[in-house]
């Protein structure tokens, strides 16, 4: 349950975070890919995150959407919140009895930030390059949680989606189409209200993940911005010093125009790294915006985790 599935046409991504609910669903046509329906909902001001009273609002706003007629079928892939994902990278186990995840585990628990009995907690991991391993676990009672919320909404979940994959897939698709972006190696950047995804990866095979607690909100403050590069920077120092002979190319800011161009320029600068936008609404074909209430003029949503996981 706790991954990606293989490509199937018509899936549903659903990326419930702490702060909104995204739901895409993607086709592909002859030229390009199309929109078939989306629908962006931000959590009331006072609903709590992660409380009862936010399941049942994520029930109603997922049943709704799905029941207006825009959205084909009821199967979904979903994604945790970020934060709700313990994320680390560790070499590949080199002598191991028994499952893999069981050496994983012994690997990371003492860097776990909830209570590591084995039994309660479920991993995910990616094999990488130069025999790298990125690592995702969470609780099973978050599992469980988030079960109770698809299945109460009448939907079929198929998968819950690694966002580490679905935002490198989501490039790939959109932005890493020539030849020359086949083996490029490139930094990924989501930028979402309460947290910053990073993805390095090479085409749609990540290398290295984390998510950084700094988002929109606090990027109004000019201070939050030098604490964010100082973050990603320590990260990217990381990951040069785990993977041998290898540079980062290009920075792409995969939330668009969700976030503001200075703080893009400002990042970009302080990074020393070429970058560019990736607008995730503007590469795909939506034949009727006004239908799904979406203005591509005035797109302060980052659509890309959910076009990631419908099209995983």
């Amino acid at each position: 349950m706790f991954g990606l599935l293989k490509k199937q046409s018509h899936l549903i991504g659903v990326d419930l975070g702490n702060d909104c609910l995204k739901l895409a669903q993607l086709a592909n046509g002859s030229d390009q890919t199309q929109l078939l329906a989306g629908q962006y909902v931000m959590r009331p001001a006072d609903v709590t995150a992660g409380t009862a009273r936010w399941q049942r609002w994520a029930v109603e706003v997922m049943r709704e959407a799905t029941g207006n007629g825009h959205f084909k079928g009821k199967e979904v892939v979903a994604a945790l919140p970020a934060n709700e994902v313990f994320i680390d990278q560790i070499r590949w186990p080199k002598k191991f009895d028994g499952k893999i995840e069981d050496a994983i585990f012994a690997k990371i628990k003492q860097k776990l930030p909830f209570e590591p009995i084995q039994k309660n907690t479920l991993i995910k991991y990616i094999a990488a390059e130069q025999d790298n391993v990125i690592v995702l676990a969470t609780e099973r009672t978050i599992i469980d949680r988030h079960l109770a919320i698809y299945e109460r909404a009448g939907l079929a979940l198929k998968s819950i989606g690694v966002w580490p994959v679905a935002l490198a897939n989501c490039y790939a698709r959109f932005f890493g189409r020539r030849k020359t972006d086949l083996d490029a190696i490139v930094m990924l950047l989501d930028i979402q209200s309460d947290c910053t995804n990073m993805v390095i990866s090479r085409h749609k095979n990540p290398l290295y993940a984390c998510s950084v607690p700094i988002g929109t909100k606090q990027l109004k403050e000019e201070s939050y911005t030098g604490r964010l590069v100082m973050e990603l920077t320590a990260n990217r120092r990381q990951f040069l010093s785990t993977y041998k002979n290898v540079q980062i190319e290009r920075l792409i800011f995969m939330s668009g125009l969700a976030v503001e161009p200075d703080i893009y320029r400002t990042l970009a600068r302080q990074l020393e790294v070429q970058a560019q936008m990736g607008d995730c609404m503007a590469a795909v074909e939506v034949s009727e915006p006004e239908r799904f209430g979406l203005d591509r003029r005035d797109g302060k949503i980052s659509w890309a985790l959910a076009f990631g996981l419908s099209i995983s």
